[in-house]
C-alpha cells in the first residue's frame, strides 16, 4: 500500500456541508427516478404535503399529518445524503489526482525541429522531449532513452522509479517529473482523455454506471415495492367494506397513514443506501491506490474463483540472489568464488551483482583493477544466458577463459572449439546432480567453467515473501484457488509452489499459456483474476474477469486491464479481491437487515391501523394482540415507525461507507453470520428503536 494514501475522516466537515447541499439538489424528480424505491417515498412525501396544505386552507390543521409529511421528506433527504457523502469522499480522493494534471509547456519534436507548445495542444502520436527537472506533459510511452522519474504526484511514493524505452517499464504519466537524464516520449492520449482525466471522472461518479448486480437488486426492490403498493391500495377498499357493511370504525386510516404504511413496508433502508455502497467500494479501492474502470470490475473481484499470479515480484521478492558457492571435487570454494566474481563483472543483472557481493562478503575479494587484468569481458545477454571473461596472456591468447551461465548455456558452450571436451565427466555429473538438488530446493543453479574444467555451481535463490503462504491460506478458506505462473523449470517451480502454498502452478509459461489457462477455467464457469504489466500480458488481462494492470506497465497492458494499480505493486490483487468481497458482503448484510427490520415495522403499523376492527366498548379488536410493543396510541405507533424508518438510514451510513468487517471465510459461514447478526439484529433493533421513539413522542405530547 502506498504511503501516500489519502486518508479522509469518515465525516469530514467540508464533505458533510457539501453533502447537505447536494441532498436538496438531488430532490429533482428526474434524479430520484433513478432510484425507484426512494422515488416512491418522494411521491408519498409530496402527496402528504399536498394533503396537509389542503387541510390548512380547509381549517383542518393536523400536526400528525405535518409530522408524517416532514419525516417522509427527511427519509428522502437522508437517502440522498448517504449517496452525497459517498460521492463527496470520492471527490476528496480525486483531489490528489486533480493536482497532478498539468498545463505545462511541452518541447514538441517535429522532424529535426523542437518547438514549445502548451500540453493542451498535444495530440496522439506527437513526440516530446523531457530532461531532468521537467514535468512530463502528457501520458505516453518512452521511445528513446532512460530516466529516473518522480511519480509521487500519482502514487504518493517518494522513491523515484526507472522508466526506459523498449520494455515493460516504458509508460509514463502526465504530471510526473523527470529527475535525471533525457527521454523522448510518444504521446498516447489527447487532452481530456488521459488516465488522470478518466480516473477523476470515475472517482467523482460522473460516468459511474450501475453494475449488473445493482441493477438486478434494484429491479427486485422495485418489484417488492410495487407489490406492497397494490397491497396498500387494496387494503383501503377492504377497510371501506368493513366500515360500510359492519359499521367498523376506520377513522384512523387516512391517506397519510396509508402512505406511511407503504413507506414502512417497502425496503427503503437498502434502497437509500444501495448507491452509497457501490460508490464507497470504488472509493476503498482508490484508498489503496487502485483505480477501477467500472463498478462491475469491483464486484467481479468479489466473485473470483481462481487467481493467476506471476511468481516474480508477487510471490517472491523478485530478484534472485546468490546464496552459496558449491565447488567441484578438487576445487576450493574461494577459487570458485574468485572465478565467479571475475565472470560476473560484466553482468549488470541483479543476479550478477549479487555474485560479486557474495564473493566480497565471504572471502574479502575486492574489486579488481580491470586495466591490470588484461581482460576481455563477455557481457551477459538474454540470448546467450551467460557472461564471462578472457584473461589474456602477453601474446594476446586467452590464458584463462571463464564462463558463468545456466546448465543449458554451458552445454552449448562445450560445443565451441575453445571448450571442446571436458576434463572430467565426474565433474559434469556432479554439476548436474547439484543443479537438480538446487532446483528441488526452489533455487536456480549457475555453472562456472574455466577452460575445460567445471569449477562448481552458484546457487541463486528467489526469496518467497514473508506471510504470503498465510494470505494464500486465507484465500483457500474463501474457496479461491491460487495458480502461480513462472518461467522457471518444473523442478524450481514445484519447490517455490510448495513453499508459497499455492494450489497449482504453470512452469516455463509463455503468454499463450496464460491465455489458455484463463479460457479453460472460464469454460468451466470460473471467475478469473490476474495481474500484469507487459505487452505480452495484455491478451490475458483482457480475457480475465478482473485484470489489474500496473501503472508502470505498457500502454497495451493498461488498456487491456479493467483496473490500474498506481503503486505497481503485484501483491495488490489479493487486496482487491478482499475489497470486492467486502462490497458484496456489505450489500448482502444491509439487504438482510433492511428486509428484517421491515418485518418488525409491521408490528407497529398493522396493529395501529386495525386496532378498532371488531372492537367492543371495553376491549380493543382481536388484531390488537399484534401490538407486542404496547405502543401508546395508533398515531404514536405510526409516527414512531416512520421516524425510525428515516433515522435508521442515517445510522447505517457509516457501515455502508466503511463496509462490514472482512473475514476470509467460506460463503456458507458468511451467510450464517449475516443471518444471525443482520437478520436477527434487523428484527430486534426496530422493536427497541420504535418503542423508545414512542415514549419520547408521548412524553413530549407530539401526538
Amino acid at each position: 500500500m502506498s504511503s501516500g494514501k489519502l486518508n479522509i475522516k469518515l465525516f469530514d466537515k467540508q464533505i458533510l456541508k457539501q453533502a447537505s447541499i447536494d441532498s436538496f439538489k438531488k430532490l429533482n424528480p428526474l434524479y430520484l427516478l433513478k432510484n425507484p424505491v426512494i422515488f416512491m417515498v418522494g411521491i408519498g412525501a409530496a402527496l402528504t404535503s399536498v394533503i396537509f396544505i389542503s387541510d390548512i386552507f380547509s381549517s383542518r390543521y393536523s400536526s400528525f399529518n405535518l409530522q408524517i409529511s416532514l419525516w417522509l421528506w427527511f427519509t428522502v433527504l437522508f437517502a440522498n445524503f448517504a449517496e452525497a457523502i459517498a460521492e463527496g469522499r470520492g471527490k476528496a480522493q480525486s483531489e490528489n489526482l486533480r493536482k497532478s494534471r498539468t498545463n505545462t509547456l511541452a518541447r514538441k519534436i517535429s522532424g529535426s525541429k523542437e518547438t514549445k507548445v502548451s500540453a493542451l495542444d498535444l495530440r496522439v502520436n506527437d513526440k516530446v522531449v523531457c530532461e531532468a527537472g521537467e514535468i512530463i506533459p502528457a501520458d505516453g510511452e518512452i521511445v528513446e532513452g532512460i530516466a529516473s522519474v518522480d511519480e509521487s504526484a500519482i502514487t504518493g511514493e517518494s522513491a523515484p522509479v526507472i522508466r526506459e524505452s523498449g520494455g515493460d517499464r516504458s509508460a509514463v504519466t502526465g504530471g510526473t517529473k523527470v529527475l535525471s537524464d533525457r527521454i523522448v516520449i510518444k504521446v498516447t492520449s489527447n487532452p481530456g482523455e488521459t488516465y488522470i482525466d478518466k480516473m477523476i471522472a470515475l472517482v467523482e461518479n460522473a460516468k459511474r454506471k450501475k453494475t449488473p448486480n445493482e441493477i438486478a437488486l434494484s429491479i427486485l426492490l422495485s418489484g417488492m415495492s410495487i407489490i406492497f403498493l397494490v397491497v396498500v391500495v387494496t387494503l383501503k377498499f377492504f377497510l371501506n367494506y368493513y366500515q360500510t357493511t359492519l359499521g367498523q370504525d376506520i377513522s384512523v386510516v387516512s391517506v397519510p397513514v396509508l402512505v406511511s404504511l407503504l413507506v414502512c413496508l417497502i425496503p427503503t433502508t437498502i434502497g437509500g443506501l444501495l448507491s452509497a455502497i457501490g460508490i464507497s467500494g470504488m472509493d476503498r479501492l482508490l484508498q489503496h491506490n487502485v483505480i477501477a474502470m467500472s463498478g462491475r470490475a469491483v464486484e467481479a473481484a468479489g466473485d473470483i474463483d481462481v487467481l493467476l499470479l506471476d511468481k516474480t515480484g508477487t510471490i517472491t521478492l523478485g530478484n534472485r540472489m546468490a546464496t552459496e558457492f558449491i565447488p567441484s571435487p578438487g576445487v576450493t570454494e574461494e577459487y570458485l568464488a574468485d572465478a565467479a566474481q571475475l565472470a560476473s563483472l560484466a553482468d549488470e543483472t541483479p543476479e550478477g551483482r549479487s555474485i560479486v557481493i557474495l564473493a566480497k562478503e565471504k572471502f574479502k575479494i575486492r574489486e579488481r583493477n580491470i586495466s591490470e587484468l588484461n581482460a576481455h569481458f563477455i557481457p551477459f545477454s538474454a540470448q546467450t544466458q551467460m557472461s564471462g571473461v578472457n584473461l589474456l596472456s602477453t601474446d594476446g591468447t586467452p590464458e584463462r577463459s571463464i564462463r558463468k551461465g545456466s546448465l543449458d548455456s554451458i552445454k552449448r558452450l562445450f560445443a565451441q572449439e575453445i571448450f571442446t571436451g571436458i576434463d572430467s565427466q565426474t565433474d559434469y555429473f556432479f554439476t548436474q546432480m547439484i543443479g537438480v538438488d538446487i532446483a528441488l530446493a526452489g533455487g536456480t543453479p549457475l555453472i562456472v567453467v574455466e577452460n575445460k574444467k567445471i569449477l562448481g555451481v552458484i546457487q541463486l535463490k528467489d526469496i518467497v515473501k514473508g506471510g504470503i503462504s498465510e494470505r494464500f491460506a486465507q484465500l483457500r478458506r474463501m474457496g479461491i484457488k491460487t495458480v502461480m505462473i513462472t518461467g522457471d523449470n518444473k523442478l524450481t517451480a514445484t519447490a517455490i509452489a510448495a513453499e508459497a502454498g499455492v494450489d497449482d502452478f504453470i512452469s516455463e509459461a509463455k503468454p499463450e499459456d496464460k491465455l489458455k489457462r484463463i479460457r479453460d477455467e472460464q469454460s468451466s464457469g470460473k471467475m478469473i483474476g490476474m495481474i500484469g504489466d507487459g505487452t505480452n500480458d495484455a491478451p490475458a488481462l483482457a480475457q480475465a474477469d478482473v485484470g489489474i494492470a500496473m501503472n508502470s506497465g505498457t500502454q497495451a497492458a493498461r488498456e487491456a486491464g479493467n483496473m490500474i494499480d498506481l503503486d505497481s505493486n503485484p501483491t495488490k490483487l489479493i487486496e482487491v479481491v478482499e475489497i470486492g468481497k467486502q462490497l458484496l458482503m456489505t450489500r448482502g448484510a444491509l439487504t438482510t437487515f433492511s428486509i428484517a427490520n421491515d418485518v418488525s415495522k409491521y408490528f407497529a403499523i398493522i396493529p395501529a391501523i386495525t386496532l378498532s376492527l371488531f372492537a367492543t366498548n371495553s376491549i380493543n379488536g382481536p388484531l390488537s394482540i399484534l401490538n407486542v410493543m404496547n405502543l401508546t396510541t395508533p398515531q404514536s405507533a405510526i409516527l414512531s415507525a416512520v421516524i425510525f424508518n428515516a433515522l435508521i438510514i442515517v445510522f447505517l451510513i457509516p457501515l455502508a461507507l466503511k463496509g462490514v468487517k472482512y473475514r476470509p471465510e467460506s460463503a456458507a459461514k458468511i451467510l450464517k453470520r449475516n443471518i444471525i447478526l443482520y437478520g436477527v439484529g434487523g428484527l430486534l433493533i426496530p422493536f427497541i428503536g420504535i418503542k423508545i421513539i414512542d415514549i419520547i413522542l408521548t412524553v413530549l405530547k407530539l401526538v
